[in-house]
């Protein structure tokens, strides 16, 4: 099976350091001490506090693991070039049926948040418009039913 690839702006790739050097450094050290005193308390089969600083270890390892992989694996977002949505561009559409507009920058899965006007290039409106070029009318294909957007600006 092909390994999906992941893709990471500059920023975004900062910030999956950051994130894993505050688990390695602040959250692991954090949880040792909790398995001390919680070991500390006696009878661990009877423990709750073990088991829940077990639990926890157990889902900051995971974190740690999944953040290397994403670190070393990151495919980097260079800055777009050329008059095409591709990843890292900030787009701005049109939707044609209500004459509404909204601005998104197409990044990676990793780095989506619609709260912050940032698209998943596997989102069903990305998909329809990369490779597009500003003036082309894109119909997107989505879960509630297809639609289509104009392409107005990219930067």
């Amino acid at each position: 099976m092909e390994k999906k690839k992941i893709y990471l702006t500059p920023e975004g790739l900062e910030e999956k350091k950051a994130e894993l050097n505050h688990l390695i450094q602040v959250k692991k050290p954090e949880i040792i001490e909790t398995l001390k005193e919680a070991r500390s308390y006696g009878d661990l089969s009877e423990n709750a506090e073990y088991d829940a600083a077990r639990s926890e270890q157990a889902m900051i390892e995971s974190q740690i693991v999944e953040l290397e992989y994403v670190i070393n694996n990151a495919e980097i977002i260079s800055e777009p070039k050329g008059d095409q949505v591709s990843l890292g561009t900030t787009v701005t559409l049109k939707y044609v049926d209500d004459e509404e507009f909204e601005e998104y920058k197409i990044v990676g899965s990793q780095e989506a948040d619609p709260f912050k006007n940032r698209i998943s290039n596997e989102s069903p409106i990305a998909k329809a418009i990369l490779g597009a070029k500003a003036g082309d009318i894109v119909e997107v294909e989505s879960p509630n039913g297809k639609y289509q957007v104009e392409i107005t600006g990219i930067c």
